[in-house]
C-alpha cells in the first residue's frame, strides 16, 4: 500500500483533542475507553490511526494493534515506526522485522527500534547484523543502541569495545556505556568511566546513585546524591527507594520530607517504603494526604493490605477506586493466590471486564502454583493475546509437577524463546532427576544464541553432580568463567557441590576458598562433600570454622555433620552435636537427623540405643530410619530387632525389592534357609520392583555409566561423551543431531 499522509480535516481542532484523549487513555491502562473515543470519531486521520495501534500495542493487544494497521486507509512512516515500536512492546521480534522488511522507506529511527527489539530479548547475532547494514554509519543513535543492547545483555567488554569505536559520541553513547557498568553491578568500572565524562547530565549522576543503590553501597549512592548539581525527582526518588529497599526507613522519611517538590511519583514512592516495612499504618495515613492519586497508588495500598495478610482491607480499598483499573484487579487477584484463595481469585478473574495479558498470567501462575495445570492450561488456551510470559508460565508449571512431556510439547509450540523459557525446561528436567535431558538442552540453549545464567549454571551442575560426571562439569565451569559468573555465590555453591560429589574434594575447596562471601548454603556444600568422601573429622572442623566466622547452622548443616561423624565413626561428637542440635540452636530434630544416629549407633553396635532412639521419637519413622537400624541388625547379627525393622520397613515400602534382600541376606548368613525361601516368596507375592544398580567410573577423561538389567546404558555413555566434546567449545557450540527430547 502506498504511503500517503493524509491532509487534516475540517473540524481538525476536535480530531486533535480526541487523539490526545486516546494516547491519554491508553497510556492509563483504560484501553476500552479509548476503543469508545475512537470508535465515534467521524473523522479520523493518520495520527488517530497512529494514537490507536500505540494504545493498543501498550496494553498487551497486539492482534487488535496489526489488525488495525492493515485497515489504515493511509499510512506514514510513523505509522510503521509505532507499529514495531508495538512489536517491540509484545516481544514480537519476527514480526517487527516481517514489518521492517516491507517498510517502502525507512529512517533513523526505523533502525535504531529493530536493533533495539533484536537486542533487548538477547538476540545480538542478528542486532549486530542489522547494524553493519545500516546506511547511516556515522550517526550516533544506532551505534547507542548497539552499545546499550550489549550492556543489557551482560556483554560489558563488547559494549566497550563497540563505545570506543563510535566515529561522533554524544552524552547517550557516554550514558549508555555508564548504564553497561551500572547496571550489571560493576561500579568501580563505572566509577572510573564517570569520572572520565568530560561532559555529564543528571541522567549520569542518577545511574550512579542507582548503580550503588543496587549493590547496596548507600553510603556511595548518598555521597553521589550530595554532589549531583541539579537533582531531579528521580534523583530525590532513587535515593528514596534505596533506603527503602534496605529498610532504612527513617532516612527514607526524612529525604521525602526534604524534598523540594513532590509529584505523584514521590508520594508513591514513599507509601511503597511503608508498604515494604510493614507500616500498613503509616502507608495509609500517607495515602490519605495525597493530593492527587493515581492507579499505581490504590495498587500499592492493595499490595501494601495484602502484604500484612488483611485481604479484606485491600478488597475495600479496590471497591473504593474511582474508576476500574486491570493492574489494581491484578494485584487483588495475586493477593488472594499468594494465599491459596485460589477460589477467590478466579471469581474475581471472571469479573474483570476488560483483561490485559498481566491479569491472564496472574491467573494461570495461581493454578500453576497450586498444581492444577489442567485448569491453568484451560485459560491459557482461551488467551487471545499471549506473551512470553504467558508461554513461560507454563513450562514453569508442568515442570514443577514433573510433567516433562507436558512442558515440552508447550516449549515446541511456543514462537520466539527466551532464557527463563530454556531456564525453565532444564530445570524441569533436572529436578525430574532426567539428568541427560538437562545437560542435552543446556548444549542446545547455547546453540540457539542465548547465554546461560545463574540459574542454567546451578541446574547444570547439579545434573553432572548426580551424573558424577567431572568432565562436563568441569566444561560447565570453564564456560562460567568466561561468562563472567564463576564468582557468584550461586553458581560457587553448585560446583562446590559438583566437585564434591564427583569426588574432586580439593576442586570443591578451592571454589569455596575463592567466594567473596560464603553463606549457609556453601558451608552446607562443603560440609555435606566431606561427609561423602569420607573426611568426618575435617566436616566437624568446618562446622565449627562455620560458627567462628558468625553463619548460623540450619537444619541442613547438621544432616551433613551427623553423617560425617557416622561414616568415620565419631560417635561422641555425633552425639555432641545432636544434642546441641535443639538446645542451642532450637533446631527440632528430623526424620534425617534420626537416621543419622540411628546409622551412627548401629555402626558402632549400640543397637538398643539406636532402638530406644527411634521409639523415643516426636515423629514417625519413615524408612530411612527403619532401613538404618535393619543394616546395622545385619552387621551384629541382631536377629531380634532385625525381624522388627524389616516388619516395620515392609509396611513403609511393600514395593521395594532391596528391602527384602537386606533381610533375606540376615537370614542367610544366619543360616536359616526357611526363613530366606519364606522372604523370597513374600517378595514375588508383593511383586516388589527391582530397582538396577548403577555405577559410574571415569576412565581416559571419559565418564562410563553401568546400570544393571538396562538397556540405555550405552546410550547414556555416548550422550555424555557427546556433550563433553560439544561443551568443550563453550559459546560456540557445534551442531548436534540428538534432540533434547529424546529419552536420555
Amino acid at each position: 500500500m502506498k504511503s500517503v499522509i493524509q491532509p487534516v480535516t475540517k473540524n481538525g481542532n476536535h480530531v486533535v483533542h480526541q487523539n490526545r484523549r486516546i494516547t491519554q487513555l491508553g497510556k492509563s491502562g483504560r484501553i476500552e475507553e479509548a476503543v469508545k473515543v475512537f470508535t465515534r470519531m467521524t473523522n479520523r486521520n493518520t495520527v488517530t490511526y497512529n494514537s490507536m495501534i500505540s494504545a493498543y500495542a501498550k496494553n498487551g493487544r497486539f492482534t487488535d494493534a496489526y489488525q488495525l494497521f492493515d485497515k489504515m486507509p493511509f499510512r506514514n512512516l510513523v505509522s510503521w515506526n509505532t507499529m514495531i515500536s508495538g512489536c517491540l512492546h509484545n516481544v514480537k521480534v519476527e514480526k517487527a522485522r516481517q514489518l521492517f522488511d516491507r517498510m517502502p522507506h525507512k529512517d533513523l529511527f526505523s533502525w535504531t527500534l529493530m536493533i533495539t527489539c533484536y537486542s533487548r530479548y538477547g538476540d545480538l547475532k542478528e542486532a549486530r547484523k542489522l547494524f553493519n547494514l545500516r546506511p547511516d554509519k556515522s550517526d550516533p543513535a544506532c551505534w547507542n543502541a548497539m552499545v546499550s543492547g550489549y550492556a543489557k545483555n551482560r556483554m560489558v567488554e563488547d559494549a566497550r569495545e563497540l563505545f570506543d569505536e563510535i566515529p561522533i559520541k554524544d552524552l547517550v553513547s557516554w550514558n549508555s556505556m555508564l548504564a553497561g557498568y551500572t547496571q550489571n553491578g560493576q561500579m568501580c568500572e563505572g566509577r572510573k568511566f564517570f569520572g572520565e565524562m568530560a561532559d555529564k547530565d543528571v541522567v549520569s549522576w542518577n545511574m550512579m546513585v542507582a548503580g550503588f543503590v543496587e549493590v547496596g553501597d548507600l553510603d556511595a549512592a548518598w555521597q553521589f546524591f550530595q554532589r549531583i548539581p541539579s537533582p531531579n525527582v528521580v534523583s530525590w526518588v532513587t535515593m528514596l527507594c534505596g533506603f527503602a529497599k534496605n529498610r532504612h526507613i527513617l532516612e527514607a522519611k526524612r529525604l521525602f520530607e526534604q524534598m523540594p517538590e513532590r509529584n505523584v511519583v514521590s508520594w508513591n514512592a514513599m507509601i511503597a517504603a511503608y508498604v515494604q516495612n510493614s507500616e500498613i499504618d503509616e502507608a495509609v495515613r500517607l495515602f490519605a494526604e495525597m493530593p492527587l492519586k493515581n492507579a499505581m497508588s490504590w495498587t500499592t495500598m492493595i499490595n501494601g493490605y495484602v502484604r500484612v495478610g488483611k485481604l479484606e482491607e485491600a478488597r475495600k480499598i479496590l471497591e473504593r477506586m474511582p474508576y476500574k483499573d486491570v493492574w489494581a484487579e491484578t494485584a487483588m487477584i495475586a493477593g488472594y493466590i499468594q494465599y491459596k484463595m485460589i477460589d477467590e481469585a478466579r471469581q474475581r478473574f471472571d469479573r474483570i471486564g476488560t483483561r490485559d495479558v498481566v491479569c491472564w498470567n496472574a491467573m494461570i501462575a495461581g493454578y500453576a502454583q497450586c498444581g492444577s495445570m489442567d485448569e491453568a492450561l484451560k485459560l491459557f488456551r482461551k488467551m487471545v493475546q499471549k506473551d512470553i510470559v504467558s508461554w513461560n508460565t507454563m513450562i514453569a508449571g508442568y515442570s514443577q509437577v514433573g510433567q516433562m512431556e507436558k512442558a515440552v510439547k508447550i516449549f515446541e509450540e511456543m514462537g520466539e524463546k527466551n532464557l527463563v523459557s530454556w531456564n525453565s525446561l532444564i530445570s524441569g528436567f533436572t529436578c525430574s532427576c532426567l539428568h541427560v535431558n538437562a545437560l542435552k538442552c543446556f548444549v542446545l540453549m547455547g546453540q540457539s544464541g542465548k547465554k546461560p545464567d545463574q540459574s542454567t549454571f546451578a541446574s547444570g551442575l547439579s545434573s553432572c553432580a548426580h551424573l558424577a560426571a567431572l568432565q562436563v562439569g568441569k566444561q560447565l565451569h570453564q564456560i562460567a568463567i568466561k561468562s563472567g559468573y564463576a564468582r557468584d555465590m550461586f553458581v560457587g555453591n553448585g560446583l562446590i557441590t559438583m566437585y564434591a560429589k564427583c569426588g574432586s574434594m580439593s576442586s570443591a575447596k578451592h571454589i569455596f576458598s575463592c567466594i567473596d562471601s560464603n553463606d549457609v548454603i556453601s558451608w552446607n556444600s562443603l560440609i555435606a562433600g566431606c561427609a561423602l568422601n569420607g573426611y568426618g573429622k575435617e566436616a566437624v572442623k568446618l562446622f565449627n570454622d562455620m560458627k567462628v566466622k558468625g553463619v548460623a547452622p540450619d537444619p541442613i548443616t547438621f544432616v551433613g555433620v551427623l553423617s560425617a561423624c557416622s561414616h568415620a565413626g565419631l560417635i561422641d561428637q555425633g552425639l555432641d552435636m545432636f544434642e546441641c542440635m535443639a538446645e542451642k540452636y532450637s533446631i527440632e530434630p528430623l526424620a534425617e537427623h534420626y537416621s543419622c544416629m540411628v546409622d551412627l549407633l548401629g555402626r558402632a553396635g549400640r543397637l538398643e540405643e539406636a532402638f530406644q532412639l527411634v521409639r523415643g521419637m516426636k515423629i514417625k519413622a519413615n524408612s530411612r530410619i527403619w532401613g538404618a537400624l535393619l543394616g546395622a541388625c545385619r552387621m551384629y547379627k541382631n536377629l531380634e530387632l532385625a525381624r522388627l525393622a524389616a516388619e516395620k520397613l515392609f509396611e513403609l515400602e511393600p514395593d521395594k525389592s532391596s528391602s527384602y534382600v537386606l533381610v533375606s541376606n540376615i537370614h542367610a548368613e544366619a543360616g536359616r534357609w526357611d526363613e530366606v525361601e519364606r522372604v523370597r516368596v513374600s517378595m514375588k507375592e508383593s511383586k516388589a520392583e527391582r530397582q538396577p544398580g548403577c555405577s559410574w567410573i571415569e576412565v581416559k577423561s571419559e565418564v562410563l555409566v553401568f546400570l544393571s538389567d538396562d538397556g540405555q546404558t550405552a546410550e547414556i555413555n555416548n550422550m555424555l561423551i557427546s556433550l563433553t566434546a560439544h561443551i568443550s567449545s563453550t559459546s560456540n557450540i557445534s551442531d548436534t543431531q540428538s534432540s533434547i527430547f529424546e529419552a536420555g
